[in-house]
């Protein structure tokens, strides 16, 4: 496993545990800063879908056709929220790289529909990429 899909499996590990236990996922992240070496990669992660959670999750609400928020996986909508913030923000990633990656995730850690679910939306997302990002 590189290292950045290991960066993106402890940004997943913090932002779902700070969901779950409804708290910052900064915080989080600090808090293992201090206790263990934490990647460039999984910081940026975890401070780019936090400050961007907003608009991310108004593209999830866009492209998860009759799927609310809550009603989703915690794991696939938080998969989603990483996903989106690689194609929208990250510029050194390429879209085919982040959507990979993020069906990793889900293959490994969701439920068997989570795959084709994440895939359908991240896709549409790198269809529609130039509008989100105009």
């Amino acid at each position: 496993m590189s290292a950045r899909s290991k960066a993106r499996k402890r940004a997943l590990d913090l932002i779902y545990a700070s969901e779950m236990r409804d708290r910052s996922a900064i915080e989080a992240l600090e808090e293992h800063s201090e206790d263990a070496q934490v990647n460039d990669y999984t910081g940026e992660l975890v401070r780019g879908v936090v400050e961007n959670r907003e608009r991310i999750d108004e593209v999830i609400a866009q492209y998860a056709r009759d799927w609310t928020m809550d009603r989703m996986p915690a794991v696939d909508r938080n998969v989603l929220r990483l996903g989106i913030y690689e194609i929208l923000y990250v510029d050194d990633v390429p879209d085919a790289v982040a959507v990979s990656e993020a069906l990793n995730l889900v293959r490994e850690l969701s439920t068997d529909d989570s795959p084709s679910f994440v895939n359908g939306v991240l896709g549409n997302v790198v269809r529609h990429k130039a509008q989100l990002t105009a």
